[in-house]
């Protein structure tokens, strides 16, 4: 039997995980749907009114801030 924290008593992975679950339910999947559904809406107006458009590519940017942090493939 190992010594010292890394034992694995206390199932506080567990709770972690339980945590980080409900953050992703219960508010980053409604403030993205929010923040996509303002992007679709707004998206036909863009090409008429330039500050909507400037709207449009920080929401863009923001969308796309996942794809600059991937490792790069081999």
């Amino acid at each position: 039997m190992g010594q010292g924290e890394g034992r694995g008593e206390g199932g506080g992975g567990l709770l972690w995980a339980i945590l980080w679950f409900l953050i992703l339910i219960f508010l980053a999947w409604p403030i993205a749907f929010f923040i996509a559904w303002l992007y679709v809406l707004l998206l036909p107006f863009g090409a008429c009114i330039a500050p909507i458009k400037d709207i449009n590519g920080h929401i863009l940017k923001i969308f796309q801030l996942i794809l600059e942090k991937r490792p790069k493939p081999i």
